[in-house]
């Protein structure tokens, strides 16, 4: 099932000018999501996320999805790790440990691809 949500975005381009500005959240998940803006963003920059309730929590653009009329997506994973993280989507996410060995090792794949920049979302 596709999740997404509007977001507000804050951080600095590509050409360095800072900016705020509604963005919309795809393929959400615990780590992070997928976002679209028309802004040209820096992969290894940090950016400050914003929900529909206010909370605030910082990412880290991991990787550009793509690039189509305008619009910029790129996965963006989350910089802590702390309660408000855990609660920022507003969804209660199953725990590796409940879905079984298949979808730990599923999981832990997606983590290490995501790290080398190897993005499938």
């Amino acid at each position: 099932m596709a999740l997404n949500a509007p977001i507000g975005l804050s951080g600095e381009d590509r050409q360095k000018c800072s900016f705020t500005m509604p963005a919309k959240a795809t393929n959400l998940n615990k780590h992070g999501a997928a976002i679209q803006l028309n802004r040209e963003l820096l992969v290894g920059s940090t950016v400050v996320v914003r929900n529909k309730s206010g909370t605030q929590v910082s990412a880290r653009v991991v990787a550009q999805l793509a690039a189509l009329q305008g619009v910029n997506t790129y996965a963006i994973e989350f910089a802590e790790q702390d309660d408000r993280v855990k609660t920022f989507w507003g969804i209660t996410f199953p725990s590796v440990e409940s879905r079984g060995a298949p979808a730990q090792a599923a999981e832990q794949s997606g983590i290490v691809r995501r790290r080398r920049g190897i993005i499938s979302l």
